[in-house]
């Protein structure tokens, strides 16, 4: 079987697809083991995203694991409104290798 050539992704599209970590108590965790997770838009791709977090901040990529989350239906004032459905991006990084989210990019 032949590898997949990697996705041309541009310098903007790269900071398109990558629109903020996700500082919970779930993906701290996660960082104790080479796992970063970040909020992403729902048409981005597991190649995309790869390819964007390799290209902003020089790391080597193991694995990308992805998951919308659905919105959830909520009362505010008496009307009723639904929340906006996200996807997340769980990316494992190799040994040796770390992103600090705590500072900007």
């Amino acid at each position: 079987m032949s590898k997949q050539s990697k996705p041309a992704v541009s310098r903007e599209r790269m900071y398109d697809l990558i629109l903020a970590p996700v500082i919970t108590e779930k993906s701290t965790m996660g960082s104790e083991h080479n796992k970063v997770t970040f909020r992403v838009p729902l048409d981005a791709t597991k190649p995309e995203i790869k390819a964007a977090v390799e290209g902003l901040f020089n790391v080597q990529v193991k694995a990308v694991n992805t998951l919308i989350t659905k919105g959830k239906m909520k009362r505010f004032r008496g009307i009723m409104g639904r929340r906006s459905d996200f996807k997340k991006a769980i990316v494992t990084l190799a040994e040796g290798h770390k992103i600090d989210v705590t500072t900007g990019i």
